[in-house]
């Protein structure tokens, strides 16, 4: 029951677009969330049941709410992005990253020094970045070193400095690191003309730099000046080296960046490039932590503004996987074939890596978060009504009817059980039924558990199809668990889940973590029931060849099988070894069997 005060403020709600905010009773703010028509998206929270339990509890805890509003949509995602980094209410995504990431800063000052930075001062310098990892700027940073000579000292080169020689060179002029401008051997010029390349190059643009050193290896070239041209054209081999490990897929895709999402139960994942003149010039993949079952399209456009933010981008255009709204004057391009294409789904590959390698961590760090993770997937995708914690799969052996036996595995928070499994020899069967062989284990299997007060999976897994399904339903009927156990089937060929009561069969994805412990626990059933089918037929046929020798009883067979270790051994085995294992008599026989 709505609040007297609370339901006026949805009654008068306008129906623009603007950005709403939720608080508490102690008036503390909870969620801040956009919409296009804000009294439609507000009224909705309180209009219908939520399935998110989060979503359920904020609901019951809005005291009051205020709304901003804007001119459009856009304004209102802006907006919601900026709030949302202001006050971190506890039921948003949080976007802020509290990393300081490095910058390649080009100082201002006479001949201006290049060098990494982690902290930006607002003194006319110029900032480029910022980079994800200090690995690719420091090596930007040497390749710029390679390539050009400038100074490292933090000297002032001021004209009236360098005009009284105030300074001498040091020993970066005499290694020839730098060409010694505090000492007038440099001009200004010349400097800022090496410095005007380097603002190419940090931005992905070669081409200028390759075309000017191209010109400079000729003149030397030609001037018979062959070690000089040598060094110029060890700096083109750099350059060039460089920017073919940048390069993606066309040169001439330029100053685009590409966004790409990924996401499960719990958190998402994106993605950015930044891609200049065919060359990726920044990546960066972030993870998103859900709060209220937050849907892929509001996720990026909240990570896009954020991260262009964060990143200083000026792209007026993107490459994403779908349509999206995030500004006005920005072009927003959702790639069909092609080159683009391609680096869309390259960016999904490396948000899908980063995923990976959070898992890994994760599995380590901390596994019951992983395990969590995955249990809540597995009752989404195999729509139950519990999460499936405890599961056991069942599966038959036979040949042609002979030694029918069945299996039963155990899985718990998604790893096998051992110490749990149960192989079962078929009593009530006779010949090679299958469903029946299911129906008779299924029944055995789970009025011993109802009997012994035991705690039930919940989830059955019976590998086969409808009919292996169908006979370990009617068992469960009989024993009143039909409605109590989620069960599903899984046939082989083309991995089928089956459910009861629908001709319909699920088809996972074939690289989904669920599909994945399905599998699993389909194979471990079969290879436990197949190890105990060939075990108990390999001892029952020596068995049945040594038992049938008149006068040779089972304490004879397990003498001689401990020794020689087969029956075919036995039969190869000469009257003085036997004589020595069983005696004198019982070796006669053994011995005369073989050899009639």
């Amino acid at each position: 029951m709505l609040s007297p005060n609370l339901e006026l403020q949805l009654k008068t709600l306008p129906h623009t677009p603007g950005v709403y905010q939720y608080f508490d009773k102690d008036d503390v703010i909870l969620y801040v969330g956009k919409a296009k028509n804000l009294k439609k998206r507000v009224s909705s929270y309180f209009n219908k049941n939520h399935d998110y339990g989060k979503t359920k509890v904020l609901v019951k805890k809005i005291a009051s709410i205020k709304h901003i509003v804007v001119a459009s949509e856009t304004d209102a995602l802006l907006l919601e992005n900026n709030l949302i980094k202001k006050y971190q209410p506890r039921y948003n995504v949080m976007l802020k990253d509290d990393k300081t990431y490095p910058w390649i800063c080009i100082k201002k000052e006479s001949f201006p020094r290049v060098f990494l930075t982690r902290n930006i001062i607002k003194d006319g310098s110029e900032y480029y970045g910022p980079y994800t990892s200090v690995r690719t700027v420091r090596a930007l940073l040497s390749l710029i070193k390679e390539l050009y000579q400038l100074r490292t000292c933090a000297y002032d080169l001021s004209e009236k400095n360098i005009k009284a020689k105030k300074y001498k060179v040091c020993l970066e002029y005499h290694i020839k690191n730098c060409k010694g401008a505090c000492e007038s051997f440099q001009t200004e010029s010349d400097y800022i003309e090496d410095i005007n390349a380097i603002r190419n190059i940090v931005k992905g643009n070669f081409k200028d730099s390759l075309l000017k050193f191209k010109d400079i290896m000729l003149a030397f070239s030609e001037d018979h000046e062959f070690e000089e041209a040598q060094k110029i054209k060890e700096k083109i081999d750099l350059l060039a080296n460089y920017q073919a490990k940048s390069t993606v897929v066309n040169p001439s895709i330029s100053n685009v960046d590409v966004f790409s999402i990924i996401s499960d139960e719990g958190y998402a994942y994106v993605n950015f490039f930044k891609i200049m003149n065919g060359a990726i010039i920044q990546s960066h993949t972030t993870e998103i932590k859900k709060k209220l079952d937050e849907d892929d399209k509001h996720l990026l456009e909240l990570s896009i503004v954020e991260i262009r933010q964060r990143f200083n981008s000026q792209s007026k255009e993107l490459y994403v996987p779908f349509s999206v709204n995030v500004g006005d004057g920005i072009k927003i391009t959702v790639p069909k074939l092609g080159d683009k294409k391609r680096i869309v789904e390259l960016s999904l590959r490396n948000a899908k890596y980063y995923r990976q390698e959070r898992f890994k961590q994760i599995k380590i760090v901390d596994p019951d978060r992983h395990t969590n993770r995955i249990m809540a997937q597995m009752q989404k995708d195999l729509r139950l009504p519990k999460e499936p914690r405890y599961i056991e799969c069942f599966d038959n052996s036979n040949i042609q009817g002979t030694h029918p036996v069945a299996a039963c595995v155990v899985f718990k928070n998604g790893k096998s059980s051992k110490k749990d499994y149960r192989k079962y020899n078929i009593k009530t069967v006779e010949g090679p039924d299958d469903f029946g062989s299911m129906e008779e284990v299924v029944h055995r299997r789970y009025k011993r558990l109802l009997d012994e007060g035991q705690d039930l999976p919940q989830l059955i897994v019976i590998d086969g199809g409808k009919g292996q399904l169908s006979s370990a339903l009617k068992s469960l009927e009989v024993l009143g668990l039909r409605k109590k156990i989620a069960i599903i089937g899984i046939a082989k060929r083309l991995e089928e889940i089956f459910y009861p009561d629908d001709p319909i069969p699920l088809y996972l994805d074939k690289k989904s973590e669920t599909l994945k412990i399905i599998q699993q626990l389909r194979n471990e059933a079969h290879r436990f029931a197949i190890t105990f089918h060939r075990n108990k037929r390999s001892k029952s046929a020596i068995q049945t060849e040594l038992e049938q020798i008149s006068g040779v009883g089972k304490q004879t067979v397990v003498s001689l099988l401990k020794q020689f270790k087969s029956a075919k051994r036995v039969s190869e085995a000469p009257f003085e070894a036997l004589e020595k294992i069983i005696g004198v008599n019982r070796a006669t026989k053994v011995y005369n069997y073989y050899h009639k």
